[in-house]
């Protein structure tokens, strides 16, 4: 039995691994490679140019590899990567890159896309994250493993979310977050480390304390951001999980939340 619906239409160009399942109505572009078990439910526009690794689900009326908004792409060559063991629940949207960024929107491995995330143009999305329902990227942000966005949170454009952090429902992120900060509030603002969720993820009593101090370090002495990272280098050498949060803010391009 197929795992093609016959109302599908799918470009000869497109590649489909074996056990791919594609249900009615859903439309596959050109120049679309699709890994082993990967299901795409009906009524999904796989637009381009889109590379989706293995085992990953994709629901009804989502929108993948669509050009850009943006009114200086020009129907250059651009490009969507997507890893593996991704769901992507109803009507997201996700954009290939632009020229002037590298090119390619690229999504990692077992992310959890809610109900109308919206990644657009140059997002690069890391591993494990969870974008709830109506999260809305601009172009050309990064967020890191293990993060967390609550629901409609927004993201400024070449914003930064750090690996574990978490964005409270609704947030408004005008500026880098840190690794392992939590944020909320329009705009949002630091509340503390994500140290629920690193417990959960096993991270020793040891490690989350000397994160609480590099957190206490930058966003409650009162520091120069230079003056806190002399204090931060020094315990990231004593305790390396630190180190995230030290090179999260030495990478930060347009300030961090405070």
């Amino acid at each position: 039995m197929s795992l093609i619906d016959p109302r599908a239409i799918i470009d000869p160009s497109a590649k489909l691994a074996k056990g791919v399942s594609v249900g009615p109505w859903t439309i596959i572009g050109p120049d679309v490679e699709i890994g082993e078990n990967t299901s795409i439910s009906s009524h999904v526009v796989i637009r381009k140019s889109t590379k989706i690794g293995r085992d990953n689900k994709i629901f009804q009326f989502s929108s993948v590899g669509e050009d850009c908004q943006d009114k200086k792409y020009n129907g250059e060559e651009t490009f969507l990567e997507i890893g593996d063991r991704n769901v992507i629940r109803e009507g997201c949207t996700l954009n290939r890159g632009t020229v002037q960024d590298s090119g390619i929107t690229r999504v990692g491995s077992d992310n959890l896309l809610m109900a109308y995330v919206h990644i657009p143009h140059d997002c690069v999305v890391g591993n494990h994250c969870i974008l709830a329902n109506n999260v809305a990227l601009a172009g050309h942000v990064q967020i890191s493993d293990w993060a967390i966005l609550g629901g409609y949170t927004l993201v400024h454009q070449f914003c930064k979310i750090g690996a574990h952090a978490f964005c409270g429902t609704g947030s408004v992120v005008l500026k880098d977050v840190p690794a392992y900060v939590t944020v909320n509030g329009n705009s949002a603002e630091p509340h503390g480390t994500n140290s629920e969720g690193l417990r959960r993820r096993g991270f020793s009593d040891e490690a989350i304390t000397a994160i609480k101090r590099a957190y206490r370090i930058t966003y409650r002495k009162g520091l120069k951001l230079d003056q806190a990272l002399e204090q931060l280098d020094k315990i990231a050498e004593q305790q390396p999980e630190v180190v995230a949060f030290v090179e999260s803010l030495r990478s930060s391009t347009r300030g961090i939340v405070r």
